[in-house]
C-alpha cells in the first residue's frame, strides 16, 4: 500500500520540519511548502490526500490557497486543515463555504495534530464508499 500523501504548508521552517517527521514517522508521505502559491502547485502536481497550511503566509495566504483549491475541479475535494494564530480565526460561515475541514490554533501538538488527520481520512474513506 502506497503511504497516503500530506502537503505541509507553513513559512516557518521548525513547524514544517516537526509536523513532517511526525508524519512521516506514522506511514505518511509529507510534501512540503513554504508558501502558498509552491503549496498550490504542488497540490496540482502531487494531489495528496490531506493539506495542512498556515493562515499566515507570504505570497498567498493560507486562505487565498484554499479559494484557489476550490476553484479547481482536481483539487476541489481535498481535505483541508489550517492553522491559526489565536487572532487570526475563519468565521464559521468562510469555514463551510471554504470547506474547512478543522481548523487548529497554534501552538498546537502534533501528537493531535496527526490523530486529526487519521480521523478526517477516515472520514473520508467512510463517505467515498457509501
Amino acid at each position: 500500500m502506497t503511504p497516503r500523501k500530506v502537503l505541509v504548508v507553513d513559512d516557518e521552517v521548525h513547524i514544517v520540519h516537526v509536523v513532517a517527521i511526525k508524519l512521516r514517522n506514522n506511514g505518511y508521505e509529507p510534501i512540503t511548502a513554504g508558501n502558498g502559491q509552491e503549496a498550490y502547485d504542488l497540490a496540482c502536481r502531487e494531489n495528496p490526500d490531506i493539506i495542512i497550511a498556515d493562515y499566515m503566509m507570504p505570497v498567498m495566504t493560507g486562505l487565498e490557497l484554499l479559494e484557489k483549491l476550490r476553484e479547481n475541479e482536481a483539487t476541489r475535494n481535498i481535505p483541508f486543515i489550517l492553522l491559526t494564530a489565536r487572532n487570526f480565526a475563519i468565521d464559521d460561515v468562510n469555514q463551510q463555504r471554504l470547506n474547512v475541514s478543522l481548523c487548529i490554533t497554534k501552538p498546537f501538538s502534533p501528537k493531535e495534530l496527526l490523530r486529526d488527520i487519521e480521523d478526517i481520512l477516515y472520514q473520508k474513506e467512510l463517505v467515498n464508499q457509501t
